[in-house]
Formats: C-alpha cells, structure tokens, sequence
C-alpha cells in the first residue's frame, strides 16, 4: 500500500533479545580496569567524600578488594599510592618500601597473573608541592630531571611485580626514558600504558581529594590543552614511537572525539579513563534522583567503547561487570 515506509528499522529494536542480537558495540567485563587507592597509616578504609563507593584502602583491605575484583572477571587494576610523607622529590614513590610498591607487591601476591595490575607512574601524590615532576629553581616543573626520577620509579615499580605502568605525568620524552630504564634492568616484559593525551580538566578535582594533592597551581604547562586535537595525536604518535604499548585518553566522556580520532590512528590498543569528576557527576544526580544510575553506568561506558577505547578504566569497574553482562 502506497505511503507506508519501505524501510522499518524497528523491526530490530522490538524485544530485549532482538536488540541484544544485533547490538553494534558492547562493553566486556574484561576490558574495565578499577582505579583503586592505598593509603599509608590507615587502620581501615576511609571513604572518599566527594566520590561515593570509593575508598582509600589499607594494605590489608586492598589485597581483599583485589580479590573480589578478579573474581568479578574484570580486567585489571590500577594502583595509587598516598604516603603519610611527602617531600620536594618524591622519594616515596621510588623508595622500595613505599606504600606504592609495597601494594603492588600485596597485590601481585594476591591475584597473580588472573589481573593486570597497572600501577600510576607519576610523582604527584609523593611531591610535596603536588606536582607530577621536580621543580627548578624558578619553582617550574623541570622535565629531563623529572624523567630521571621516572626511570627510578618504573625500576621499582617493575621490582615490585607490576605488570603493567601507568605513564601518566605528560612529560617530554617520558615514554622513551621508562622503557629505556626499564629493558637496561631486565624488565623487557613490563609494559608501558602511556596517558597520552592527558588533559588539563576540571574533571580531576574528586581525584585530587582521594589522593589528598598537595597541589597549589595548575599543570596547565604539561598536561594538554582542552581546546587542541591535532596536539594530542602529535602526544600520541611520539609515544608509539617511544615505545608506548597502549596509549590512554583522560578524561574520556569530555573527550570522546579524541579517542575516536586516536583509535582511527594508532595500531596499539586505546585505553581511556573515566574520570572522578565523570564518576561523581552521574552518583551526584543519582543521588538526587535526576537520573537512573545503573543505565547511566552502562550507557557511558557503552559510549566510551563505541568511540574506539578497548580498555577503559572506570571506578564503577566490578559494578559494571555484572551490569554489561545484563545490558548484552
């Protein structure tokens, strides 16, 4: 009969079972990776204010969180460390008895090879001046001196059983210094997540409490600015070239241009982060009923895939995992 549509794309969208068929892109529980926090000194977790659900571990807490996390199926996580001292040159994060490491060694411990466990490469949560590198005597970040303490950390780091290192200060030339340090001392198995395009973003502010930043500023100097493409995929190809082995997006939901454009451009895997300020933002209008949460959870991240991330690291990680099993 005339001036009925010849076409009906809704045929496909009728039942759960039909959309759940021919669904083009899907979240794996393999792919998520769950940031998690270790806090020197604690004698039990302590929540993050601003970031419902999230917690600062003790050393004890985490190996048991860690567990439950493998068994969740998820694919990795990643490990910060929060000494109860700081100083200029963030010492403790190289130290090998420094809360990072010594994490990373419970962890390693706890779930062997069954997770990836990443561990975040920066200086910042051990500088007492928060700052992802050292700085000079005008008080700026000094970038060939900072890839020294880099190198010493990725070493330690390695020692401890990491699996896999976070490169997330945005410094020049950073990649090329880890992995270099890293194959001098044998570590040629270790390998290098490098946040590639790592921008300056309002998004950062719960994680800046999680960690309790020292920081006084901004990075605005080394981290990229919101505002550029074409200079985050220059970050992104001079990272492959180093030796990047997956290259990272952060934040992801504000950026989902970026990771579309650095998937279309890169033959090693994209990772992109979900952020604390992505997280708290959907918890906070859940919280208040302006949202539905559990679809929200799903339909972020369903988005963060779509635009080319193959791992994507989220807070909501072993949440997620059984809710991306429902959704598909």
């Amino acid at each position: 009969m005339t001036g009925f549509p010849n076409h009906r794309p809704r045929r496909l969208r009728t039942t759960p079972a039909m959309r759940r068929l021919v669904a083009e892109t899907r979240v794996h529980p393999a792919s998520l990776v769950l940031p998690m926090f270790v806090r020197e000194g604690l004698d039990a977790p302590r929540e993050v204010a601003s970031m419902p659900g999230v917690v600062q571990h003790t050393r004890d807490s985490l190996r048991k969180a860690v567990a439950s996390a493998a068994r969740s199926g998820i694919g990795g996580v990643m490990l910060f460390g929060i000494p109860a001292q700081r100083d200029a040159s963030g010492s403790g994060g190289i130290d090998p008895d420094g809360i990072l490491n010594t994490a990373i060694a419970d962890v390693v411990s706890e779930v062997g090879d069954s997770l990836v466990v990443m561990s975040d490469l920066c200086l910042d949560e051990f500088t007492d001046h928060g700052h992802c590198g050292v700085l000079d005597a005008a008080g700026r970040v000094d970038n060939d001196a900072t890839l020294e303490r880099y190198a010493e950390m990725a070493r330690a780091q390695a020692e401890a059983g990491a699996h896999m290192l976070g490169a997330s200060g945005m410094m020049d030339g950073q990649v090329g210094r880890v992995r270099a340090a890293l194959d001098v001392a044998g570590h040629t198995d270790t390998a290098i997540l490098a946040y590639a395009a790592k921008y300056a973003s309002a998004c950062f502010g719960p994680f800046r409490d999680a960690v309790e930043s020292a920081l006084e500023g901004d990075r605005r100097t080394y981290q990229q600015d919101p505002a550029n493409l074409r200079e985050s995929l220059r970050e992104v190809d001079l990272d492959v070239a180093e030796g990047a082995d997956v290259v990272m997006v952060k934040p992801a939901l504000p950026y989902l241009d970026v990771v579309a454009a650095v998937a279309d451009r890169v033959t090693v895997p994209v990772a992109a982060y979900q952020v604390s300020g992505e997280y708290a933002m959907v918890e906070a209008a859940a919280a208040n009923g302006w949202l539905d949460r559990e679809r929200m959870i799903v339909e972020t991240l369903t988005s963060i895939r779509r635009a080319g991330a193959e791992l994507i690291c989220t807070y909501w990680a072993e949440e997620a995992a059984q809710l991306v099993r429902d959704a598909y």
